[in-house]
């Protein structure tokens, strides 16, 4: 019921990809704003101007009001404004102002102000544009995070925000086009990181290094157009990528400096047709390589892409709430880097932020209402393209499978049972002894091996789900891709740790179980011994149940978003699970942050832990209560179960495990 009434309420929060773009009325006066940075700059904003003065104070206006975490500065280069722009601009506190001896155009101002500036990245910036909130970092989050990452554009919009660019498509002639252009910017295909062949250099990031080495804006494209395509190419020659990151969301009232007839023998415009000549002679070579004007522009967009996988799960990816979804984020980053597109969608099509946005931010595409209606629209459109299909959970795969295999020919079909559903209640059944319950297990098992029947392979998460498959079904082929965790280290030692820890979703129902078990019959033995501890549980949406287990020793946390600071300054992780199926990432996260756990034989299952080396196991209240103590006491054994955790994570559970695992299951199948 609490599963349903979550997710229930996140399938029902409104989609918000991107917010409307907030616009200054350009009628508006405006005055002066400071623009002093908050620390040493690591980004260095270049706007060249010319004339357009009013424009130029509405584009600084906006820069302030967007802000940005990370300390930035402002050059203006003034290239011979005649409309009192330079004495205007002096007024803005903090604002780095150059004025060009003579005129040297959009090219040769931006290499201007990229001599002086102090950042370690470079943002060039049109000043016929109005920043929208949370710009400027998402352009330097791109860098940090995607090492490859030479130059990143920003989403342009129009001020009636439909779209103007989300990336640009070069073709063989050396032409171009603005992918997007005039569509609805919120649909799932314009919303996600991707590599591009170029973007506007109206909103434009590059680091500052790799600017001066390449060189800065070929003068050969003076006064404008075409320098942002030559720059990205001579950035691809150089091993570099150029990223399109729609979560950077820009205002672009183009045309209002240069004009917008590229024909007219007289403008700026007109640069745009001569450049294009000598932009296609240049680059020739390349350019060979690349499609016809006229192709079909979502295989244009993505001309590199070799390998495409689809991605379906019960609900929204939400990592910050239970750990299947930890296992599925990490389980996109590694897809990633074996060479694969991800597309995910939440079976029923939610779309609840921040989880959206900060799979988008990451490079996956995910599909959601009201653009996609019904996944199997989605596999009638675009099942061909697909090299990969993943259905996680049983329910998910359930309904979406025999569309998967007649819609998507060219496709190896996953059942990623995430935990055998099965056996979960079954052990429930016997705990309870609940004949009700072991005939619900009987069906759910009839339904997960006929699905496992009819996958191509069939992913667990520990051997001993595999070795009790081998033992049902002989004849399925099941490889284990278990829980992926970033392996983080002890934050502190046993001397500056306090309390216990209990961590889970309370959306999965062995959870509740655990709790009570440990609120009712365990923690009063350990006060018998330790009567000061304390113990905090941490979770999402406690049933009522669970919080009347509240005392002054005993806090119910909910849900917490960051619970590292948990993890480091605990002294012993504790998961009393009766009954459940699976690995359990509540013991995952203790051992990679180096917090040793005691844990029942249940919970421990398949995690390759040996008690009295990794964990201490226990089932009985008695016993458990026992093995809790003496951890707490123990600084040599506590120190010996933290070093012996983290490198059962390292071998096991780690990024480069699930990487080997992943790749060795795919390759049996010749997926290349």
């Amino acid at each position: 019921m609490l599963l349903r009434k979550l997710r229930r309420r996140l399938a029902t929060t409104p989609l918000r990809v991107a917010d409307p773009p907030r616009l200054l009325r350009l009628a508006e006066p405006i005055a002066p704003v400071d623009l002093t940075p908050s620390g040493p700059p690591m980004v260095s904003v270049v706007i060249p101007v010319h004339n357009q003065l009013h424009y130029t104070c509405h584009c600084l206006t906006a820069l302030a009001q967007a802000g940005a975490r990370l300390a930035f500065e402002v050059i203006v280069v003034d290239d011979c404004s005649e409309d009192g722009t330079a004495e205007r601009l002096g007024r803005y506190p903090g604002l780095r102002l150059i004025r060009n001896p003579r005129n040297l155009g959009f090219v040769g101002s931006c290499n201007a102000g990229a001599e002086i500036a102090g950042g370690d990245y470079l943002v060039f910036l049109n000043n016929d544009t109005q920043v929208q909130s949370a710009w400027l970092d998402a352009l330097v989050k791109t860098f940090q995070e995607v090492p490859d990452a030479g130059l990143v554009g920003s989403r342009l919009i129009y001020p009636d925000g439909r779209q103007q660019e989300a990336g640009a498509i070069l073709f063989k002639d050396g032409s171009a086009w603005n992918y997007g252009h005039l569509d609805d910017p919120h649909k799932p295909q314009y919303s996600y990181l991707r590599q591009v062949d170029y973007c506007s250099g109206a909103a434009l990031a590059v680091e500052t290094e790799l600017f001066r080495r390449l060189g800065g804006f070929d003068a050969a494209f003076a006064p404008a157009y075409y320098e942002d395509a030559d720059l990205a190419l001579r950035a691809r020659a150089a091993g570099r990528a150029v990223y399109y990151q729609p979560l950077s969301v820009v205002v672009h009232f183009e045309g209002i400096s240069a004009g917008r007839n590229e024909q007219s023998d007289f403008g700026m415009k007109r640069y745009q047709r001569i450049h294009a000549e000598t932009f296609r002679a240049r680059w020739q070579g390349v350019l060979a390589t690349f499609g016809q004007r006229g192709e079909d522009l979502e295989q244009a967009k993505e001309r590199a892409v070799r390998r495409r996988a689809l991605v379906i799960d019960n609900y929204m990816v939400t990592p910050d709430r239970e750990s299947g979804s930890v296992r599925m984020l990490n389980l996109f980053r590694i897809l990633q880097g074996l060479g694969f597109k991800v597309t995910f969608a939440a079976a029923n099509l939610e779309a609840p932020q921040p989880y959206v946005g900060d799979l988008q931010r990451i490079g996956v595409e995910v599909l959601y209402r009201p653009y996609v209606r019904r996944i199997r629209d989605h596999l009638d459109a675009h099942g061909a393209g697909y090299d990969l299909v993943i259905l996680s959970r049983v329910d998910a795969a359930a309904q979406t499978l025999g569309a998967a295999r007649t819609r998507c020919p060219k496709a190896r079909i996953v059942f990623d049972t995430v935990d055998l559903h099965f056996l979960r209640e079954m052990r429930l059944a016997k705990l309870q002894s609940d004949a009700a319950i072991r005939r619900v297990a009987q069906r759910r098992r009839r339904q997960e091996l006929g699905l496992m029947r009819r996958a191509d392979l069939t992913f667990v998460v520990s051997e001993a789900e595999r070795d009790l498959l081998a033992a049902e079904e002989p004849d399925i082929r099941v490889h284990v891709v278990s829980n992926i965790h970033p392996v983080m280290g002890s934050a502190k030692p046993h001397a500056e740790r306090h309390g216990l820890l209990f961590i889970g979703a309370f959306a999965h129902p062995p959870n509740t179980d655990a709790v009570l078990f440990l609120c009712r019959e365990i923690m009063p033995l350990i006060r018998q011994v330790l009567p000061d501890i304390r113990l905090s549980i941490i979770g999402a949406d406690p049933p009522k149940e669970v919080l009347a287990c509240a005392s002054p020793g005993i806090e119910i946390l909910g849900h917490v978003p960051d619970v590292v600071p948990y993890f480091a300054s605990c002294r012993v992780s504790v998961a009393p699970l009766r009954y459940g199926a699976g690995v359990k990432g509540k013991i995952n996260q203790s051992l990679a942050h180096g917090l040793p756990v005691v844990a029942t034989g249940v919970a421990a299952e398949g995690m390759h832990l040996v008690d009295g080396e990794s964990v201490l196991i226990a089932d009985e209240a008695p016993a458990f209560a026992a093995a809790v103590a003496r951890l707490d006491r123990d600084p040599v054994l506590w120190q010996r179960l933290s070093d012996a955790g983290l490198q059962v994570m390292e071998a096991h559970f780690g990024f480069a495990a699930a990487a080997r695992a992943l790749r060795a299951a795919l390759e049996l199948e010749s997926i290349e």
